[in-house]
């Protein structure tokens, strides 16, 4: 029999084995079975920081239940767009369940995808069609691989599962902060499309969905061209999963003239905050911090009147060049397994409302988000390089001299320039009130030489495509809005989630269930 034990506690020094040790004394005899179900750090007390864990062990051996799933007898054409974790995971889950989807990806496979992004980051030559928005795996695969959600999706647990089927560690299904990291994410992806082809789904790559057919309010085709040679085809399906991510401005517009039902979307801007990670773990845990995994943080301000909160935080990570337009400069963040960079870097996001950019009009967060970019652009120096800034000279309003602890890591280049004239006012504000705000509860990082690099624009979709209880668009039948990029997810987990659950949709639908 199986049983349980929570709040076990080992110090920072204790090797992990001694786990067992404790599980057999509590369980009175020899373990046949043992598995730990959660670890988490406590360090609220930085002169006794210990390790929390919670532990299944038994007497015997067990075998751990394996998930089965029905198979639909005559499956549907069925296609997804988009190669990030909502489309894939979809496609993983319909395989199981019988299918044969078409991923339908206007980005490169991931190996391109690597020598796309470098081109960008060591010679500032853009691909707009494969680079750290667009291509296998999404946004997600240069964000870390963090897989921390707030959402309690049921089937969260299963995109854990899968991503450690397909090569992620297996601390991601108990950790109380997983994440895989960029490196080992490239790793995961291979080995999901090697499942994916030899069960008999397939890929379309550098292809980009152009056209929607509709005959009496239903999808029935898609147009598609691909982007190097520029030929297209009609592709004849039952039915499609819209799972295209937060940057897909230009199908955005292909399917509001489609008839595709959408509305504006609330969204946050801001900056990516560089501290060095030595800093933020001293402050973290104390002198101890060198014995603990590199210190992350999660913070939000309430001092001005629009919330700013840190997101997408890379312990020991780099700032990502990230923009997919000509002409604009986006950044991001993330990080490799091992979190050991000298730098740890995080988005610092204000609130914007619709008034801000004009909620009436449904691209008009599109526009907003682009002239950020576009001034960004040209605030660098027009080449890609970001603007930058020390905090202490932009709560002083001074152009920054030079860096003082904190080197950037924004591999395209920096150039100082004042922040406040890249933000709307708004924001500008409240990070100035925010920053200091935040630093009463972590120490340092209202340092005068954190450096702050611009612009954080794609947070989020600015538009949602509107789906009914059926998880159909409201007003194409056979079309399935999915994850981030349709307004129903944010980040790598819940937008996985998402696609697990469309998946489901769909072979209830054609099953008959």
């Amino acid at each position: 029999m199986i049983k349980r034990f929570d709040n076990i506690r080992l110090s920072v020094t204790e090797p992990e084995a001694n786990l067992l040790k404790v599980a057999q004394k509590k369980l009175g005899g020899k373990i046949g079975y043992f598995k730990i179900l959660k670890k988490s750090l406590d360090a609220r007390d930085k002169r006794n920081i210990v390790w929390l864990y919670s532990v299944a062990c038994s007497n015997g051996e067990e075998r751990e239940p394996q998930p089965r799933f029905e198979n639909i007898s005559s499956p549907p054409t069925v296609a997804v767009i988009g190669g990030g974790p909502a489309g894939l995971f979809c496609a993983v889950r319909l395989i199981e369940h019988g299918f044969r989807p078409l991923i339908i990806e206007r980005g490169g496979r991931v190996e391109e995808r690597r020598l796309s992004c470098s081109e960008f980051f060591e010679r500032r030559r853009l691909d707009t069609e494969s680079n750290v928005q667009f291509g296998e795996g999404g946004a997600g695969a240069f964000s870390d691989g963090k897989l921390v959600t707030r959402t309690k999706d049921g089937l969260n647990r299963d995109v854990l599962s899968l991503f450690v089927r397909f090569g992620a560690p297996q601390d991601v299904l108990y950790l109380n902060k997983p994440h895989v990291g960029s490196d080992r994410l490239y790793d995961v992806l291979r080995a999901l499309r090697a499942f994916v082809e030899a069960n008999g789904g397939s890929y379309m790559f550098d292809t980009k969905v152009c056209g929607l057919g509709i005959e009496d309010g239903s999808l029935t085709s898609l147009t598609v061209q691909n982007v190097k040679s520029g030929q297209s085809q009609e592709i004849k399906v039952d039915c499609a999963v819209l799972a295209v991510g937060h940057s897909a401005r230009d199908t955005y517009e292909m399917l509001a003239e489609a008839g595709v039902a959408m509305e504006p979307r609330d969204f946050a801007v801001g900056v990516r905050i560089e501290h060095p990670a030595d800093a933020i773990g001293l402050a973290q845990y104390g002198e101890k911090y060198k014995l603990l995994p590199t210190a992350d943080y999660s913070l939000v301000s309430h001092a001005h009147e629009r919330t700013v909160f840190t997101f997408c935080m890379c312990p020991g990570g780099v700032v990502v060049p990230a923009a997919s337009e000509e002409g604009g400069v986006v950044v991001n963040g993330m990080s490799l397994r091992a979190r050991d960079g000298r730098n740890s870097n995080s988005a610092l996001m204000v609130q914007m409302r619709r008034e801000d950019f004009g909620a009436s009009d449904l691209f008009a967060g599109v526009r907003f988000q682009r002239e950020l970019e576009r001034k960004a652009f040209l605030l660098g120096g027009s080449n890609y390089s970001a603007p930058c800034q020390l905090y202490g000279d932009f709560a002083r309003d001074r152009l920054s001299q030079g860096f003082a602890s904190v080197k950037p890591t924004y591999a395209a280049g920096t150039a100082f320039a004042p922040l406040a004239e890249l933000l709307p006012r708004v924001a500008a504000e409240a990070l100035k009130a925010a920053i200091p705000d935040m630093g009463k509860r972590l120490k340092g990082f209202d340092s005068s030489e954190a450096l702050l690099t611009g612009v954080e624009s794609r947070f989020s979709s600015p538009v949602k495509i509107l789906r009914g209880q059926d998880l159909q668009s409201v007003t194409i039948k056979n079309l399935y809005p999915c994850g981030e990029g349709s307004g129903y997810s944010g980040g790598i987990t819940s937008s996985a989630a998402d696609g697990l659950n469309v998946a489901e949709r769909i072979f209830a639908r054609y099953s008959g269930v």
